[in-house]
């Protein structure tokens, strides 16, 4: 079963490649200057251990509780190997775990300690909470240093999507870059349900342009799942967020 699996995300890594450095080709770009997101949710630690395994580093969940879980299940793998002599499985450590889904304030102190980056902060209230959790992680000894962010944006003005209003994200982007728990590294955003893919990415790479006027090191521009990335890449992201295109089908989060 784990040879099968495996194989079947090798295939699914390679082809996901693939479509990248064609969407970067068709347009200029180095494939290099796009980082592969995966987005694990619902799906096993045993499958994040094998995206590791096949040289996948970063890796992307939506919700603080599964994972927590899988962090702690991935890392006790990683364990189990290197006691056992197994190299397959690479340190855990080397992983890069990534918040991507709408966060509750209450939430902030938990993901701070296992995320290296929020990539869905959209109010001045999660700006703050954000801050006071990752200064009070690092002073106990459970961060290196600041927390990576990126501020989310809205184009359809859809609360329940998340995403700050686009008049409003230079202000917030300022709040993020004066927080000293906090590192803005850029924006992130989603075509809006119905929405032509070239159209909303356009919007977005106006608004990252005009960020990085203000914001300089603020370059990471999260953009494109597995149905839109290439139009995406053609705009200039420079991170896709892919699940269903590497891991298949969502299972179910309950039965």
């Amino acid at each position: 079963m784990v040879s099968r699996r495996r194989d079947e995300l090798a295939a699914a890594v390679q082809r996901v490649r693939d479509r990248i450095a064609a969407a970067c080709t068709a347009v200029g770009r180095d494939p290099d200057e796009v980082r592969l997101l995966a987005v694990t949710k619902t799906f096993p630690a045993s499958d994040v251990a094998l995206l590791a395994e096949l040289g996948l580093r970063d890796v992307a969940e939506t919700r603080d509780q599964e994972a927590v879980a899988k962090v702690a299940d991935v890392a006790k793998m990683a364990d189990v190997a290197k006691v056992a002599d197994v190299t397959a499985l690479r340190p855990a450590t080397a992983l890069r775990w990534h918040m991507i889904g709408r966060l509750q304030r209450n939430k902030a102190r938990s993901v701070v300690r296992w995320a290296v980056q929020v990539q869905s902060v959209d109010s001045d209230r999660l700006v703050d909470a954000l801050d006071r959790a990752a200064r009070a992680a690092q002073q106990a000894g459970e961060r290196d240093g600041p927390i990576g962010v990126l501020v989310q944006a809205s184009l359809d003005g859809d609360a329940s999507r998340g995403g700050c209003p686009l008049p409003e994200l230079g202000v917030l982007a300022d709040r993020v870059a004066a927080a000293p728990g906090l590192r803005l590294e850029g924006v992130m955003g989603v075509a809006p349900l119905g929405a032509v893919p070239e159209v909303a990415f356009a919007q977005l790479a106006a608004v990252v342009q005009e960020l990085r006027q203000v914001h300089p090191a603020a370059v990471e521009f999260s953009a494109g799942m597995s149905g839109d990335f290439e139009q995406a890449v053609a705009y200039g992201s420079t991170c896709v967020r892919v699940g269903t295109a590497l891991l298949g089908g969502r299972r179910l989060a309950s039965p």
